[in-house]
Protein backbone atom coordinates (compact mmCIF):
# COMPACT_ATOMS: atom_id res chain seq x y z
CA UNK A 1 0.00 0.00 0.00
CA UNK A 2 1.46 3.24 -0.96
CA UNK A 3 2.56 5.69 1.75
CA UNK A 4 -0.02 8.47 1.35
CA UNK A 5 -2.70 5.76 0.96
CA UNK A 6 -1.71 4.31 4.47
CA UNK A 7 -1.41 7.75 6.26
CA UNK A 8 -4.71 8.75 5.03
CA UNK A 9 -6.76 5.61 6.09
CA UNK A 10 -4.36 5.40 9.64
CA UNK A 11 -6.37 8.44 11.33
CA UNK A 12 -9.79 6.80 10.44
CA UNK A 13 -8.66 3.57 12.05
CA UNK A 14 -7.70 5.49 14.98
CA UNK A 15 -10.68 7.63 15.04
CA UNK A 16 -12.99 3.64 14.97
CA UNK A 17 -10.87 1.73 18.09
CA UNK A 18 -11.62 5.27 20.18
CA UNK A 19 -15.06 5.33 18.94
CA UNK A 20 -15.24 0.99 19.59
CA UNK A 21 -13.29 2.09 23.39
CA UNK A 22 -15.79 4.79 24.01
CA UNK A 23 -19.09 2.98 23.36
CA UNK A 24 -17.82 -0.37 25.12
CA UNK A 25 -17.72 1.83 28.06
CA UNK A 26 -20.58 3.44 28.42
CA UNK A 27 -21.99 0.31 27.84
CA UNK A 28 -20.11 -0.94 30.61
CA UNK A 29 -20.85 1.78 32.84
CA UNK A 30 -24.74 1.56 32.04
CA UNK A 31 -24.77 -2.28 33.04
CA UNK A 32 -22.76 -1.22 36.08
CA UNK A 33 -25.16 1.17 37.08
CA UNK A 34 -27.76 -0.54 36.72
CA UNK A 35 -26.42 -3.50 38.60
CA UNK A 36 -25.91 -1.30 41.49
CA UNK A 37 -30.02 -0.48 41.61
CA UNK A 38 -30.86 -3.90 41.35
CA UNK A 39 -28.07 -5.41 44.17
CA UNK A 40 -26.64 -2.33 46.07
CA UNK A 41 -30.00 -1.86 48.71
CA UNK A 42 -30.93 -4.83 50.02
CA UNK A 43 -34.40 -5.69 50.43
CA UNK A 44 -35.06 -5.82 54.36
CA UNK A 45 -36.97 -9.14 55.89
CA UNK A 46 -38.89 -8.62 59.15
CA UNK A 47 -37.94 -10.03 62.70
CA UNK A 48 -40.37 -12.32 63.34
CA UNK A 49 -40.09 -14.37 67.17
CA UNK A 50 -37.54 -13.27 70.13
CA UNK A 51 -35.44 -14.94 72.28
CA UNK A 52 -38.80 -15.06 74.68
CA UNK A 53 -39.75 -17.68 72.47
CA UNK A 54 -36.87 -20.01 73.54
CA UNK A 55 -36.86 -19.03 76.86
CA UNK A 56 -34.37 -17.36 77.05
CA UNK A 57 -33.37 -13.60 78.89
CA UNK A 58 -32.87 -11.07 76.53
CA UNK A 59 -32.35 -7.27 76.48
CA UNK A 60 -33.78 -5.62 72.46
CA UNK A 61 -31.35 -2.64 72.54
CA UNK A 62 -29.69 -0.22 70.05
CA UNK A 63 -25.93 -0.25 69.34
CA UNK A 64 -24.83 3.22 68.01
CA UNK A 65 -22.84 2.89 64.89
CA UNK A 66 -21.91 6.15 63.73
CA UNK A 67 -24.28 8.13 62.17
CA UNK A 68 -26.86 5.27 62.54
CA UNK A 69 -28.07 2.57 65.13
CA UNK A 70 -28.75 -1.13 64.72
CA UNK A 71 -31.18 -3.30 65.92
CA UNK A 72 -29.82 -5.55 68.52
CA UNK A 73 -30.69 -8.58 71.00
CA UNK A 74 -28.41 -8.60 73.70
CA UNK A 75 -28.43 -12.35 75.79
CA UNK A 76 -26.76 -12.92 78.78
CA UNK A 77 -24.94 -16.13 80.08
CA UNK A 78 -26.10 -17.74 82.96
CA UNK A 79 -24.72 -16.37 86.23
CA UNK A 80 -23.33 -19.78 87.18
CA UNK A 81 -22.67 -21.54 84.24
CA UNK A 82 -25.31 -22.84 82.11
CA UNK A 83 -28.22 -24.08 84.25
CA UNK A 84 -31.97 -25.48 83.98
CA UNK A 85 -33.34 -22.03 82.33
CA UNK A 86 -36.68 -21.02 83.17
CA UNK A 87 -39.09 -22.02 79.80
CA UNK A 88 -41.85 -19.46 78.86
CA UNK A 89 -44.34 -20.77 76.04
CA UNK A 90 -45.26 -18.82 73.00
CA UNK A 91 -48.50 -17.90 74.14
CA UNK A 92 -46.62 -16.14 76.84
CA UNK A 93 -44.06 -14.63 74.70
CA UNK A 94 -47.21 -13.36 72.63
CA UNK A 95 -49.07 -11.93 75.67
CA UNK A 96 -48.09 -8.48 74.55
CA UNK A 97 -45.06 -6.15 74.21
CA UNK A 98 -45.78 -5.07 78.33
CA UNK A 99 -44.86 -8.87 78.90
CA UNK A 100 -42.11 -8.82 77.03
CA UNK A 101 -40.90 -5.10 77.98
CA UNK A 102 -40.94 -6.32 81.44
CA UNK A 103 -39.35 -9.62 80.99
CA UNK A 104 -36.45 -7.38 79.14
CA UNK A 105 -36.30 -4.97 82.29
CA UNK A 106 -36.06 -7.69 84.73
CA UNK A 107 -33.22 -9.27 82.95
CA UNK A 108 -31.56 -6.25 82.86
CA UNK A 109 -31.58 -5.56 86.82
CA UNK A 110 -30.80 -8.86 87.35
CA UNK A 111 -27.52 -8.26 85.79
CA UNK A 112 -27.14 -5.19 87.18
CA UNK A 113 -27.40 -6.57 90.75
CA UNK A 114 -25.09 -8.96 89.89
CA UNK A 115 -22.44 -7.20 88.61
CA UNK A 116 -22.84 -4.48 91.47
CA UNK A 117 -22.68 -7.26 94.20
CA UNK A 118 -19.20 -8.76 92.60
CA UNK A 119 -21.33 -12.03 91.93
CA UNK A 120 -21.15 -12.03 88.03
CA UNK A 121 -18.20 -12.95 86.60
CA UNK A 122 -17.66 -11.64 83.41
CA UNK A 123 -17.90 -13.81 80.60
CA UNK A 124 -16.83 -14.09 76.64
CA UNK A 125 -19.77 -12.39 74.18
CA UNK A 126 -20.08 -13.83 70.53
CA UNK A 127 -21.35 -10.92 68.55
CA UNK A 128 -23.70 -12.73 65.25
CA UNK A 129 -24.00 -11.46 62.43
CA UNK A 130 -26.14 -12.38 59.12
CA UNK A 131 -26.24 -12.43 55.70
CA UNK A 132 -27.76 -10.17 52.68
CA UNK A 133 -31.28 -9.60 53.15
CA UNK A 134 -31.23 -11.89 56.19
CA UNK A 135 -32.15 -10.64 59.80
CA UNK A 136 -30.95 -11.08 63.26
CA UNK A 137 -33.78 -13.74 63.56
CA UNK A 138 -33.12 -16.24 61.23
CA UNK A 139 -29.54 -16.62 62.91
CA UNK A 140 -30.34 -16.62 66.24
CA UNK A 141 -29.80 -20.57 66.20
CA UNK A 142 -26.35 -19.64 66.86
CA UNK A 143 -27.27 -17.58 70.31
CA UNK A 144 -29.08 -20.59 71.36
CA UNK A 145 -26.10 -23.14 71.13
CA UNK A 146 -23.01 -20.66 72.11
CA UNK A 147 -25.66 -19.20 75.09
CA UNK A 148 -25.85 -22.86 76.12
CA UNK A 149 -22.06 -23.38 76.04
CA UNK A 150 -21.61 -20.58 78.29
CA UNK A 151 -21.60 -17.34 76.33
CA UNK A 152 -22.96 -13.94 76.58
CA UNK A 153 -24.28 -12.99 72.51
CA UNK A 154 -25.54 -10.49 70.71
CA UNK A 155 -27.53 -11.19 67.96
CA UNK A 156 -27.54 -7.69 66.15
CA UNK A 157 -29.36 -6.32 62.17
CA UNK A 158 -26.64 -4.98 59.75
CA UNK A 159 -27.72 -1.49 58.32
CA UNK A 160 -30.77 -1.42 55.88
CA UNK A 161 -31.64 -5.02 57.60
CA UNK A 162 -34.13 -6.62 59.21
CA UNK A 163 -35.59 -3.62 62.09
CA UNK A 164 -33.36 -0.85 60.91
CA UNK A 165 -34.44 1.86 58.81
CA UNK A 166 -33.95 1.68 55.04
CA UNK A 167 -30.36 2.85 53.56
CA UNK A 168 -30.18 5.41 49.77
CA UNK A 169 -26.91 4.14 49.36
CA UNK A 170 -25.37 0.42 48.61
CA UNK A 171 -24.61 -1.60 51.08
CA UNK A 172 -21.85 -4.60 50.64
CA UNK A 173 -18.96 -5.95 53.08
CA UNK A 174 -17.42 -2.52 54.59
CA UNK A 175 -20.94 -1.63 55.60
CA UNK A 176 -21.08 -5.09 57.24
CA UNK A 177 -17.30 -4.71 58.85
CA UNK A 178 -18.13 -1.04 60.20
CA UNK A 179 -21.01 -2.69 61.82
CA UNK A 180 -19.56 -5.57 63.28
CA UNK A 181 -16.80 -3.20 64.59
CA UNK A 182 -19.26 -1.18 66.65
CA UNK A 183 -21.13 -4.34 68.06
CA UNK A 184 -18.27 -5.75 69.39
CA UNK A 185 -16.96 -2.40 70.90
CA UNK A 186 -21.05 -2.19 72.31
CA UNK A 187 -19.71 -5.71 74.01
CA UNK A 188 -16.27 -4.80 74.94
CA UNK A 189 -17.80 -1.73 77.15
CA UNK A 190 -20.64 -3.89 79.00
CA UNK A 191 -18.56 -4.84 82.54
CA UNK A 192 -20.34 -8.72 82.32
CA UNK A 193 -18.48 -9.07 79.48
CA UNK A 194 -14.40 -10.26 79.48
CA UNK A 195 -13.76 -10.81 75.45
CA UNK A 196 -15.11 -10.95 72.62
CA UNK A 197 -15.66 -12.61 69.63
CA UNK A 198 -17.61 -12.55 66.04
CA UNK A 199 -19.55 -14.82 64.14
CA UNK A 200 -20.44 -13.94 60.81
CA UNK A 201 -22.41 -15.70 57.85
CA UNK A 202 -21.53 -14.97 54.34
CA UNK A 203 -21.60 -11.52 53.91
CA UNK A 204 -21.14 -11.25 57.54
CA UNK A 205 -18.42 -14.06 57.57
CA UNK A 206 -16.50 -11.94 55.35
CA UNK A 207 -17.19 -8.64 57.11
CA UNK A 208 -16.45 -10.67 60.45
CA UNK A 209 -12.84 -11.15 58.68
CA UNK A 210 -12.61 -7.90 57.37
CA UNK A 211 -13.62 -6.22 60.80
CA UNK A 212 -11.22 -8.17 62.56
CA UNK A 213 -8.35 -7.22 60.53
CA UNK A 214 -8.64 -3.51 62.15
CA UNK A 215 -10.60 -3.92 65.38
CA UNK A 216 -8.25 -4.98 68.07
CA UNK A 217 -11.24 -5.69 70.65
CA UNK A 218 -12.30 -8.74 67.87
CA UNK A 219 -10.33 -12.01 69.89
CA UNK A 220 -11.48 -14.56 67.60
CA UNK A 221 -13.39 -15.01 64.33
CA UNK A 222 -16.11 -18.11 63.15
CA UNK A 223 -16.75 -17.37 59.38
CA UNK A 224 -19.36 -19.30 57.97
CA UNK A 225 -20.08 -19.36 53.39
CA UNK A 226 -17.69 -16.18 53.24
CA UNK A 227 -17.11 -15.09 49.71
CA UNK A 228 -13.43 -14.24 49.51
CA UNK A 229 -13.89 -11.47 47.24
CA UNK A 230 -15.93 -8.85 45.44
CA UNK A 231 -15.11 -9.43 41.76
CA UNK A 232 -15.38 -13.08 42.16
CA UNK A 233 -18.69 -13.34 43.39
CA UNK A 234 -19.81 -10.23 41.08
CA UNK A 235 -18.65 -12.75 38.20
CA UNK A 236 -20.59 -15.47 39.52
CA UNK A 237 -23.65 -13.62 39.40
CA UNK A 238 -23.32 -12.86 35.72
CA UNK A 239 -23.28 -17.04 35.54
CA UNK A 240 -26.47 -17.00 37.99
CA UNK A 241 -28.11 -14.81 35.87
CA UNK A 242 -27.34 -17.24 32.83
CA UNK A 243 -25.44 -14.00 31.11
CA UNK A 244 -22.98 -15.73 28.81
CA UNK A 245 -20.68 -13.23 28.69
CA UNK A 246 -17.10 -14.29 27.32
CA UNK A 247 -14.26 -14.49 29.59
CA UNK A 248 -12.21 -11.87 28.10
CA UNK A 249 -14.51 -9.46 28.69
CA UNK A 250 -16.79 -10.90 31.49
CA UNK A 251 -13.53 -11.06 34.21
CA UNK A 252 -12.81 -6.94 33.95
CA UNK A 253 -16.64 -6.45 33.68
CA UNK A 254 -17.04 -7.75 36.85
CA UNK A 255 -13.96 -5.75 38.36
CA UNK A 256 -15.12 -2.77 36.43
CA UNK A 257 -18.90 -3.62 37.85
CA UNK A 258 -17.62 -4.06 41.55
CA UNK A 259 -15.72 -1.08 41.46
CA UNK A 260 -18.99 0.91 40.82
CA UNK A 261 -20.64 -0.65 43.47
CA UNK A 262 -17.96 0.77 45.77
CA UNK A 263 -17.98 4.01 44.48
CA UNK A 264 -20.93 5.78 46.59
CA UNK A 265 -20.04 5.16 49.86
CA UNK A 266 -15.73 5.82 48.88
CA UNK A 267 -14.58 2.06 49.63
CA UNK A 268 -12.34 0.37 47.24
CA UNK A 269 -12.62 -3.27 45.65
CA UNK A 270 -10.26 -4.18 48.41
CA UNK A 271 -11.84 -2.66 51.22
CA UNK A 272 -14.76 -5.51 50.52
CA UNK A 273 -12.72 -8.12 49.83
CA UNK A 274 -12.13 -10.41 52.57
CA UNK A 275 -8.81 -12.43 51.42
CA UNK A 276 -6.72 -9.40 51.97
CA UNK A 277 -7.94 -8.93 55.29
CA UNK A 278 -7.38 -12.79 55.94
CA UNK A 279 -3.96 -11.55 55.70
CA UNK A 280 -3.61 -8.38 57.95
CA UNK A 281 -5.71 -10.84 60.61
CA UNK A 282 -3.07 -12.77 62.89
CA UNK A 283 -5.67 -13.80 65.56
CA UNK A 284 -7.35 -17.20 65.96
CA UNK A 285 -9.42 -17.94 62.78
CA UNK A 286 -12.12 -20.45 61.98
CA UNK A 287 -13.82 -20.85 58.41
CA UNK A 288 -16.87 -22.88 58.02
CA UNK A 289 -18.37 -23.49 54.20
CA UNK A 290 -21.45 -26.18 52.94
CA UNK A 291 -19.59 -28.90 50.32
CA UNK A 292 -22.47 -28.22 48.31
CA UNK A 293 -22.26 -24.66 48.23
CA UNK A 294 -23.65 -23.73 45.00
CA UNK A 295 -23.86 -19.87 45.51
CA UNK A 296 -20.27 -19.00 46.83
CA UNK A 297 -18.71 -22.07 46.07
CA UNK A 298 -16.10 -23.86 48.83
CA UNK A 299 -13.15 -22.94 46.67
CA UNK A 300 -13.95 -19.41 48.47
CA UNK A 301 -12.40 -21.16 52.01
CA UNK A 302 -9.64 -22.36 50.27
CA UNK A 303 -8.40 -18.93 49.30
CA UNK A 304 -9.53 -17.25 52.31
CA UNK A 305 -7.48 -20.40 54.56
CA UNK A 306 -4.28 -19.59 51.94
CA UNK A 307 -4.49 -15.93 52.27
CA UNK A 308 -4.56 -16.24 56.03
CA UNK A 309 -2.01 -18.62 56.29
CA UNK A 310 0.55 -16.93 54.09
CA UNK A 311 1.11 -14.31 56.35
CA UNK A 312 1.12 -16.32 59.73
CA UNK A 313 4.45 -16.85 61.34
CA UNK A 314 4.86 -19.68 64.63
CA UNK A 315 3.80 -17.51 67.48
CA UNK A 316 0.23 -17.35 65.28
CA UNK A 317 -2.80 -19.83 66.32
CA UNK A 318 -3.61 -21.91 63.11
CA UNK A 319 -6.30 -21.00 60.49
CA UNK A 320 -8.89 -23.87 61.09
CA UNK A 321 -11.25 -25.00 58.86
CA UNK A 322 -14.37 -27.46 58.10
CA UNK A 323 -16.02 -28.43 55.13
CA UNK A 324 -19.72 -29.31 56.54
CA UNK A 325 -20.56 -32.61 53.46
CA UNK A 326 -24.05 -32.13 51.88
CA UNK A 327 -24.61 -28.61 53.05
CA UNK A 328 -25.44 -25.72 50.67
CA UNK A 329 -25.02 -21.67 51.73
CA UNK A 330 -27.28 -21.76 54.95
CA UNK A 331 -28.09 -23.93 57.49
CA UNK A 332 -24.84 -25.35 58.56
CA UNK A 333 -25.58 -24.91 62.06
CA UNK A 334 -28.01 -28.06 61.51
CA UNK A 335 -24.80 -30.02 60.97
CA UNK A 336 -24.02 -31.38 65.09
CA UNK A 337 -20.24 -31.19 63.92
CA UNK A 338 -20.70 -27.59 63.14
CA UNK A 339 -21.85 -26.54 66.74
CA UNK A 340 -19.65 -28.38 68.49
CA UNK A 341 -16.33 -26.74 66.29
CA UNK A 342 -17.49 -23.01 66.71
CA UNK A 343 -18.46 -23.74 70.46
CA UNK A 344 -15.28 -25.29 71.30
CA UNK A 345 -13.35 -22.90 69.12
CA UNK A 346 -14.98 -19.73 70.99
CA UNK A 347 -14.23 -21.76 74.55
CA UNK A 348 -10.64 -21.82 73.44
CA UNK A 349 -9.72 -18.96 72.50
CA UNK A 350 -12.30 -16.53 74.40
CA UNK A 351 -12.46 -18.66 77.59
CA UNK A 352 -15.30 -19.12 79.45
CA UNK A 353 -17.24 -21.00 82.45
CA UNK A 354 -16.33 -24.71 80.69
CA UNK A 355 -13.75 -26.57 78.62
CA UNK A 356 -13.69 -26.48 75.19
CA UNK A 357 -14.58 -30.02 75.31
CA UNK A 358 -17.58 -29.50 77.19
CA UNK A 359 -18.29 -26.14 75.39
CA UNK A 360 -18.74 -28.19 72.27
CA UNK A 361 -20.40 -30.93 73.48
CA UNK A 362 -23.38 -28.47 74.69
CA UNK A 363 -23.88 -26.85 71.47
CA UNK A 364 -23.70 -30.14 69.90
CA UNK A 365 -26.65 -31.37 72.28
CA UNK A 366 -28.39 -28.09 71.54
CA UNK A 367 -31.22 -28.77 69.13
CA UNK A 368 -31.67 -26.32 66.43
CA UNK A 369 -33.37 -25.73 63.01
CA UNK A 370 -33.67 -23.35 60.42
CA UNK A 371 -36.57 -20.95 60.72
CA UNK A 372 -39.93 -21.94 59.54
CA UNK A 373 -39.66 -19.81 56.23
CA UNK A 374 -36.11 -20.34 54.96
CA UNK A 375 -36.45 -18.81 51.31
CA UNK A 376 -35.47 -15.07 51.17
CA UNK A 377 -33.42 -13.02 49.50
CA UNK A 378 -32.89 -12.02 45.53
CA UNK A 379 -34.83 -15.62 44.82
CA UNK A 380 -33.53 -19.29 43.90
CA UNK A 381 -31.06 -21.18 41.83
CA UNK A 382 -33.08 -23.05 39.04
CA UNK A 383 -33.68 -26.36 40.19
CA UNK A 384 -32.07 -26.09 43.34
CA UNK A 385 -34.67 -27.35 46.70
CA UNK A 386 -35.54 -24.27 49.10
CA UNK A 387 -32.42 -25.70 51.55
CA UNK A 388 -29.91 -24.06 48.89
CA UNK A 389 -31.52 -21.16 47.58
CA UNK A 390 -29.63 -18.30 47.57
CA UNK A 391 -29.05 -14.77 47.02
CA UNK A 392 -25.89 -13.62 44.95
CA UNK A 393 -24.31 -12.24 48.05
CA UNK A 394 -26.43 -13.17 51.07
Amino acid sequence: MPRNDRSRRFPWFRVALIAGAAAGFAAAYRFALRYRERVGLPHPSPVEGSPADFGLEFETVSIPAGDHALAAWFVPAEATGPAPRRRRTKAASAAGSEAVAGAEAGARAEAAARTAAGTAEPRPAVAILHGWESNRGRTFAHARYLHAAGFHCLVFDARGHGDNPPETLPINIPEFAEDTVAAVRWLAARPEVSKVGALGHSMGGAGAIVAAAREPSIQAVASLSAPADLVSMTRRTFEMAEMHIPEPIATPLAWFTAAMLMVPRHHSVEDASAVPAARRYRGPLLLIHGSDDHGVPVAHLDMIARAADSARGPADPPVETLVVAGFGHRWLYEDPTCRRRIAGFFARYLGGPVSPELAGERAEACAVQRPADPVYGFGALPGRPPADRWSPQS
